[in-house]
């Protein structure tokens, strides 16, 4: 099992999620989330002062999947959100050694 997850920018969000399905995904996790990359943040100007904001907001995407269809995934998202300017995010992917669903006790592939 594997765990792909993703900074994006919140826009890209629906996108995201239609190509997600188109490939078989049927869940997956979103949170709100504050960082900065390679660009640092930005300045904004209020009332004639400047004010440095260091951490720029995204979202982040987790999809538990199977083995198999990990790169499908990661491909998937990664065309979605992509706008191919500064700060379109990242993508990761990480091993996942035991997945129960709670409410059937499902486990493993089959709780996915």
């Amino acid at each position: 099992m594997k765990l792909v997850s993703a900074v994006i920018k919140p826009f890209k969000l629906d996108e995201v999620k239609v190509a997600v399905r188109e490939v078989g995904v049927t869940g997956m996790t979103v949170s709100q989330v504050r960082g900065f990359g390679r660009t640092g943040g930005h300045i904004e100007i209020y009332r004639g002062k400047e004010y440095e904001f260091d951490f720029v907001d995204k979202l982040k995407v987790e999809i538990v999947t199977t083995d198999e269809m990990a790169d499908a995934v990661v491909d998937a998202v990664s065309h979605a959100a992509r706008t191919e300017t500064v700060g379109d995010g990242m993508a990761w992917v990480t091993d996942i050694e035991h997945v129960v669903r709670l409410r059937t006790d499902e486990r493993g592939p089959e709780a996915v």
